[in-house]
């Protein structure tokens, strides 16, 4: 199994155990970046990714190894902690220039047989919001499934953490490693998934953008043709 792990932050905190922990109980080879060390620049909303190809986004060559790592990666996983209930800007300026790969527009056709882990953690709240910043895109990009992981861990460091919390987020843990393990290698996307794919195909026959519209036909997806 090939895990890509995307840390929301720098630093080795809680919520880079846990997503870390998570790797390690899956097994195989992973893969991580750390946001921004890794990759730190701002969508210029320069509309090309989408109008023309993603090729001319200013900061494709940057991305390219982090994109090819989610490729080859059997599952996903998106980590954050809670920044003022919301992702942090890293990650959401990393999400950010994948808006061409939406099923509205060219979504890679071997997320639809990956599965996503969004993970977040935070001293108190704002769980909720975070991991729907994450899951909303995992969902928009055509993964075949999502799990998500929020944590109140009462503390600011790892370190601080009750080792109750600690116990219960390993069990947490384990089960959604069972079932990543599980489904690895024969999975389809949930109706909701294919149904929103169903309604970008009838829509791709026109076509907004002549780039979207002649991808999908190049895979056949017009014509009843599908990824997974």
């Amino acid at each position: 199994m090939k895990i890509t792990v995307i840390h929301g932050q720098n630093h080795h905190g809680s919520t880079y155990h846990l997503a870390h922990s998570l790797a390690e109980k899956l097994g195989g080879e992973m893969t991580e970046f750390f946001l921004p060390k890794d990759f730190g620049d701002m969508c210029l909303g320069c509309t090309r990714c989408f109008m023309e190809s993603e090729k001319k986004c200013p900061h494709y060559e940057r991305l390219a190894p982090i994109t090819a790592a989610m490729d080859e990666a059997d599952v996903v996983i998106f980590d954050s902690p809670v920044y003022v209930f919301h992702v942090t800007g890293s990650m959401k300026a990393f999400l950010d220039h994948y808006g061409w790969r939406f099923m509205v527009h060219r979504p890679e056709e071997k997320m639809f047989t990956k599965q996503a882990v969004c993970i977040c953690t935070a001293a108190g709240g704002g769980m909720k919001h975070t991991l729907t910043d994450m899951a909303d895109t995992t969902f928009y990009w055509g993964f075949a499934r999502t799990y998500k992981l929020g944590a109140a861990v009462r503390s600011t460091s790892w370190k601080g953490v009750d080792e109750k919390i600690k116990q219960k987020l390993d069990k947490k843990l384990d089960r959604i490693a069972r079932r990543l393990k599980k489904n690895c290698g024969h999975i389809r996307p949930k109706l909701p998934t294919r149904a929103f794919f169903f309604l970008m195909s009838c829509l791709q026959r026109k076509g907004f953008s002549p780039a979207d519209a002649a991808y999908w036909q190049s895979k056949g997806w017009t014509e009843g043709n599908r990824p997974w």
